[in-house]
This record gives C-alpha cells, structure tokens and sequence, in this order.
C-alpha cells in the first residue's frame, strides 16, 4: 500500500526525529568520552543498609576557570562517595579515587559538588546518608569539604539531624525521589544547603566560614498540611540575592515554587508561583545571569505526573516575580524519544546557557542518554536539540540513577568549558560512570 501525501509527511518526519537521536550536539566539539568508574550491575532487593547493591552509580562533576574537572560518584558495594579530579587533557591528578564519606555501614548517595569557590583548592560535597534516626524514612544531609583540590577531605558534618527522612522529594506517598536536595555559593563565598524531607519540608542552611559551619536549618516551605516540596534548586546572583524554587507532590497540576533571599539567607520572601499553568511541572533547575536575569529550566507534562515530559524554559527580568512565556526547548517529538525529563543547566561568565536532560526512549521506562543544547543570546533562542555523543549507547544499557533522578550532571567553567557526567547500568554486565568534556564551535567575541 503506497501512503498518501499526508503519510509521506508522517514517516519523512518520524525519519527526521530518527535521524536527530544520532546526531551530535550541533556546534559543540566533544572530545572522547572517559570512563571514571567501573562494577557490576546486580541491585537486589531494598532491605535497607543491609540491601545487595553491587554498581556505580550517581555521579556529579564540578569545572573550574583553569579547566580542571572534578568528578565525585557513589560506589554502592562500598556505600560510600569517591571523587576524582581530571586535567585539561583528560589525564587523572589523583593516583586514586579518595572517599569521602567514608561510611560503609551507611549508604550514601546523589551529591552535589562545587569546585573554584572561596579558596583556591576547596571542594565542597553535600549527599544524602540513609541514616535510620527513628523516622518512618531513612536520610540525612552530610556535607564535606577539602582545601587541597580534593586529596584530604574534612570529616562529614552532618546538616539536618532530624528524624524526617531528609533528602527524599515526595511526589505521592508511594513514590519519590532521592537526591532532593541543592548547594551553591555567593560571590562572598557564603555557601548554601537545601534540601527536602519525606514528610514534605524544605529547608535551607547557610555557612558562612568556608563550610566550617552551617546554620540551623530555617524551614521555607512544605510541612503543615501543604503540598510537599521537592527538587530544590538554589542560585545566587552577583549582588548576592538567593534564589531558590522547587516543585510539590501529591498534586497532578503542580506548579513550580520560588522564593528570594536579601539578606544573605538569614530571611526569604513569602514564597510565589513563577510560571502558572493547568500541566504538572517539576524537577526545577534556576541560574542568575550577570545582568541580573532568573533563567528557569524544568520538565512538563500535560498528563500528570505519569505522563510524557518535555524540557520548558523561560526567564526573568524582575527577580523572578514575573517569567516570560515559556517555551519548549525539547520535546519528545523533536528529539526522537517518547519523553524528555530532569534538567540541568549552567552558565558561563558570557551569560550563554546550557542545558542537559535525561531523555526517554519509551513511555514509562528507564533513561537513555542525554539530551543538549544551548543558548548564546541569554535565552532568547535555543539551538536545536541533540544527543551528548555517546552517552546513548544501547550496549551499556539505561542511564543510572537507581536512587532518583534528581541529578547535578553538568558543569561549564566561564570561559564555556562543558563537564556532562553520566552512569549507565546493564544488568547482570556492568556499570560505569562517564565523563564528557565540550566546547562551543565558536568563541564569544
């Protein structure tokens, strides 16, 4: 049977989305992929830190302005966090990978990293511990610091200290994610922690002595009958002001949430709705361009929480009080997949944007891959989305992520060095963790 004019257009395109999953990310040069870590892929069942969990898993990466690349991940038969650092030619500095959490009786997952902040050499690290403090739920916020580019680190300190759960995003009562949490710096160097509970309440701790010491949290939101929080994103600006926005659960139309602090974390507005619609929007990613503008990231599903996702954006101009219209910078359609969800993004000092997403091949399952793209006119338009190169290769298997897919997974330096981290797990073969390094075509002028 010979289409008609219409199914010639239908196939023609569905080639064009087949071909795009293939192509890689247009006017970035990738170098080849290397690979950071290495196990077995067998997760049995969950019996808490007594669990069979025998792969590598969660990786985030930090770049800093001389090009060095710092990569921290979880090695779940040991239960702890290792880190590593890499030179500008992708040449390891460390003779071998450091633990940092050095807790192996206690999981520990899903970090988040900043390098090139306050003094030189620091490395921060904030994790989730399934600590078991007399909650229904297991979690602790752990933070961690070293002063010698990651070759000794302080002993963890624990930030929550509470029975709640801490570090879980609740998006039903069955269903969450780990890896709920935030950290990020100031000019001045006052460093801050967000992170939510399983009960729903997100807080926010700052430190202003390097990571010596944080505050006792201070509750933002969540808790009391609310909805609850999820996926905290934290950035702050040039002349200091904090921002932080975060998703809710156990709502099918949910809307993203911000809030603003002025005083250096001390305080926060009442907290607003940016960007108001009837579709479920979550996993929000925020950054503060120098010009002073809010650029939101997040993924969104006309069909609820169970639907099929895609990557939306839209930006600010009046400390996030008000955001333009969003708009789609990945869809299922345009990237060939059924589904695209969990963004990130970074800036460079040249207010260029960058975003990475998780991308699914199928309605309902496990991510493949990772989508790109990027912006050089701060968000008024978006090149074409495409594949980080070879972070799609089905004979490694799916994407990690086993605790959740609340991820840090790039970083850009201010000169638009790109850092993409990413895990894959095939099961019964191995698991491993990658690192991707990039660079935009052309330079800024």
């Amino acid at each position: 049977m010979v289409p008609g004019r219409s199914g010639l257009v239908h196939v023609l395109a569905l080639l064009l989305c087949t071909l795009a999953t293939a192509t890689p990310a247009s006017g970035v040069t990738w170098k080849p992929r290397i690979e950071v870590a290495s196990g077995s892929a067998y997760k049995g069942p969950w019996r808490m830190n007594r669990s069979e969990f025998h792969y590598v898993d969660d990786p985030t990466v930090a770049v800093d302005d001389d090009g060095i690349i710092a990569v921290a991940w979880v090695d779940q038969s040991r239960k702890d966090i290792f880190f590593q650092s890499y030179a500008a030619d992708g040449g390891t500095r460390l003779p071998a990978p450091v633990n940092v959490s050095r807790s192996p009786a206690v999981f520990s997952w899903l970090p988040r990293m900043l390098t090139g902040s306050g003094e030189r050499g620091a490395v921060y690290l904030l994790w989730q511990e399934i600590v078991f403090s007399g909650g229904s739920h297991g979690g602790e916020i752990f933070f961690a610091r070293s002063r010698d580019g990651g070759r000794t680190f302080d002993d963890p300190i624990n930030l929550s200290n509470s029975i709640a759960g801490d570090g879980k995003g609740r998006q039903t009562r069955k269903r969450w994610h780990n890896g709920s949490l935030d950290l990020a710096t100031a000019p001045d160097g006052t460093l801050y922690a967000a992170w939510t509970e399983y009960e729903g309440t997100l807080w926010l701790s700052r430190s202003s002595d390097a990571g010596k010491r944080f505050s006792t949290p201070m509750r933002i939101a969540g808790g009391s009958g609310d909805h609850p929080a999820r996926g905290p994103s934290l950035a702050v600006g040039a002349d200091g002001t904090v921002y932080l926005a975060w998703a809710v659960g156990e709502d099918r139309t949910a809307d993203i949430h911000m809030t603003l602090s002025d005083d250096a974390g001390w305080s926060v507005a009442a907290p607003w709705v940016p960007v108001d619609n009837d579709a479920h929007a979550d996993a929000p990613k925020i950054s503060v361009d120098d010009a002073g503008t809010v650029h939101l990231v997040y993924a969104e599903s006309t069909a609820g929480p169970s639907g099929r996702y895609r990557i939306r954006y839209s930006r600010s101009r009046d400390r996030g009080r008000t955001f333009d219209p969003p708009r789609g910078i990945s869809s299922p359609l345009a990237d060939g997949v059924a589904g695209a969800a969990f963004p990130d993004m970074r800036l460079d000092r040249n207010n260029n944007l960058y975003v990475v997403w998780e991308r699914f091949p199928t309605a309902g399952g496990r991510p493949r891959g990772l989508g790109f793209t990027y912006s050089v006119d701060a968000g008024h338009s978006f090149a074409p989305a495409a594949v980080v190169p070879g972070s799609a290769d089905p004979e490694l298997g799916d994407n990690g992520s086993r605790q959740g897919l609340l991820m840090r997974k790039l970083a850009v330096n201010a000169t638009g060095a790109l850092a993409v981290v990413n895990s894959t797990f095939r099961a019964g073969a191995a698991s491993r963790i990658w690192l991707f390094r990039g660079r935009r075509d052309v330079p800024d002028r």
